[in-house]
């Protein structure tokens, strides 16, 4: 199957299991892109900015999500680099010394499954992507809620400084605090059975 230029991915990480809602690996992060008018942004480019390069490096000023996993891996191993997540862009000197961070980041990241629907409305912040995005954080969102398949006690995320990781068990921020729309799960079946038909 080709890849669709816009959707909305799913990342699974090894050793996160589903306890509650069935079985198999629960999902960890979910997001999509394009949600300005007229913006160009694929599918693809945005994994691949999560994600980062075969040679193992990355850009986490280009992704929360590398950004996120960062700051887990500075505060569980007592790292030090102190401009990891400042300003949108870096000397050329910092970026080299992050490099080894990077590279972690890379390797946590590369060794997660990539799930993802097509969705292939037209770029904009009303999108039917950003809908299935929300409703499905929001939906697999811990926050202040009873647990459904609660982070193993080993999970990265626990170490993360950002509240909304932790509480949620999700490597997201926007959207663990809100409830889902139910209907959402009927467009989600819907794109689930077009991509099975292609």
């Amino acid at each position: 199957m080709a890849w669709p230029d816009h959707g909305v991915y799913f990342f699974q990480e090894c050793g996160e299991k589903r306890a509650d809602s069935g079985v198999g690996a629960r999902v960890v992060r979910v997001g999509t892109h394009a949600l300005k008018a007229g913006a160009r942004s694929t599918l693809w480019k945005r994994l691949y900015q999560h994600r980062g390069t075969c040679a193992g490096g990355g850009n986490h000023r280009g992704s929360v999500f590398r950004k996120l996993v960062g700051d887990a891996l500075i505060k569980r191993e007592s790292l030090r680099y102190p401009k990891w997540g400042i300003g949108q862009s870096a000397a050329p000197e910092i970026v080299a010394k992050e490099f080894p961070l990077e590279k972690r980041v890379t390797g946590v990241i590369g060794n997660m499954r990539v799930l993802w629907l097509a969705v292939t409305d037209a770029p904009g912040p009303h999108s039917r992507r950003g809908y299935i995005e929300r409703n499905a954080i929001a939906l697999l969102s811990n926050y202040d809620k009873p647990p459904m398949d609660a982070p193993s006690p080993g999970w990265l995320g626990r170490a993360c400084a950002g509240e909304e990781v932790r509480r949620s068990g999700l490597w997201n921020q926007n959207h663990v605090d809100e409830e889902y729309d139910p209907k959402f799960l009927k467009e989600m079946k819907e794109l689930a059975a077009q991509m099975g038909a292609s």
